[in-house]
C-alpha cells in the first residue's frame, strides 16, 4: 500500500509575485493524483510536527528563530529567493509531520511506501541556514527520525532533483549512518556536488550531469554511481528527495529527462528497497516549477511506487 500526505496548508505559504516556488505546485500534483487510476491511494493530512522533531536536524535554538522571524502579515526575506509569510510555519511544520509521520508507517510496516506532497522543498536546507526555497530538511529528519525513534542502523537519502541536494550533504557529511547519493546538473545552484565531495566516511555519492543532459545519460549516471552503493549500504529506509525540475519543460535548469525517466529510477530505488529494507520508501517532493512537467512526473513517480 502506499500512502499519500497532503493538506490544504501547503499552498498558504506564499512567495513574491513571479516566484517559480508557488503555490500552484500544489494544485499541479492534486490535479496529476486525482485520476481512477490514484483511487486506491490511502490519502491522510499531516499534523505539524513539533519544533523538537525538527531539531533532530537543525539546532532547536535556530528553529525556534526562524518561527520566530516570520511575519503576521507581508513577507520577510531569509535569502533573495527564500522567504517566510504568515502561512508558512503551519506549512512547513505539516510538511515535516508528513515524513516523520510516513517514516512510521513504513518502519510498523503499516504501509509499503509512502509520498508526502508538500511544498517547499528542503533539500538545500543548512543545519543553520536556510537557502534556495527551503527552510527544514524534510528528508534529512525523517532520516534522522528513523535513526532516533525506531532504531535503523542505516538510512539512505536518494536526490534526482535537478539541484544538489546541498543542505542534505551538510548535515550528513561527518554522519557513517546515513549514505547521501545526488543526480543533479553542475554547474547549477548551489554550486556544490563534485564527485570529489565524498564526506568524512566516504558514505556522500555525487553523480553530476552536464547541462542537456537526457534520460540515457542521467540512467547511466545512476546506475554507474547510485544503484551500486545503495545496493551495498543494505538501507534500513530509503528517502527519496523526489525533485522534478530536471523535467525538459522546467524552467530553473537545462536537463532534458521526461517523466517517465523518474518512474524507472524509482523502480531501480524500489527494487533495491525490497531486497534491503522490506520496501520501506518514504518519498519528499522537492523541486519542479513547471506544472505541467512537475504533474506528468509526480503521475509517474506515484504510480511507480504503486506497483508495490
Amino acid at each position: 500500500m502506499t500512502i499519500l500526505f497532503s493538506h490544504e496548508a501547503a499552498r498558504a505559504h506564499r512567495t513574491p509575485l513571479g516566484h517559480p516556488e508557488r503555490p500552484e505546485r500544489m494544485q499541479a500534483v492534486q490535479d496529476a493524483l486525482a485520476p481512477e487510476a490514484f483511487a486506491v491511494l490511502d490519502r491522510r493530512s499531516p499534523e505539524p510536527a513539533s519544533l523538537e522533531t525538527v531539531a533532530l536536524a537543525h539546532p532547536e535554538e535556530w528553529v525556534r528563530a526562524m518561527v520566530k522571524a516570520a511575519p503576521a502579515e507581508g513577507l520577510v526575506h531569509v535569502d533573495s529567493d527564500t522567504v517566510l509569510s504568515p502561512g508558512t510555519i503551519d506549512c512547513v511544520l505539516r510538511g515535516v509531520g508528513a515524513v516523520v509521520a510516513g517514516v512510521d508507517a513504513v518502519m510498523a510496516r503499516e504501509a509499503r511506501n509512502v509520498f508526502s506532497a508538500m511544498r517547499p522543498p528542503g533539500h538545500h536546507a543548512e543545519r543553520t541556514r536556510a537557502m534556495g526555497f527551503c527552510l527544514f530538511n524534510n528528508a534529512a529528519i525523517a532520516a534522522r527520525h528513523a535513526r532516533v525513534v525506531h532504531g535503523a542502523e542505516r538510512v539512505a537519502i536518494v536526490d534526482w532533483d535537478v539541484h544538489h541536494g546541498n543542505g542534505s550533504q551538510d548535515i550528513f557529511w561527518d554522519d557513517p549512518s546515513v549514505l547521501f547519493c545526488s543526480t543533479h546538473q553542475m554547474p547549477l545552484y548551489p554550486g556544490t556536488g563534485a564527485v570529489s565531495e565524498a564526506g568524512e566516511h566516504d558514505t556522500i555519492v555525487n553523480a553530476p550531469l552536464k547541462p542537456g543532459a537526457d534520460g540515457e545519460r542521467f540512467r547511466e549516471a545512476f546506475e554507474a554511481r547510485v544503484l551500486p552503493r545503495l545496493r551495498d549500504f543494505r538501507p534500513d529506509l530509503i528517502v527519496i528527495s523526489a525533485g522534478f525540475d530536471a523535467h525538459w519543460r522546467d524552467p530553473l535548469a537545462n536537463l532534458m529527462l521526461e517523466a517517465e525517466d523518474f518512474a524507472w529510477a524509482t523502480r531501480q530505488v524500489m527494487a533495491i528497497a525490497d531486497q534491503a529494507c522490506d520496501g520501506r520508501i518514504v518519498s519528499v517532493l522537492e523541486g519542479g516549477y513547471d506544472l505541467r512537467g512537475l504533474g506528468e512526473s509526480t503521475a509517474a513517480h506515484v504510480a511507480a511506487l504503486m506497483e508495490a
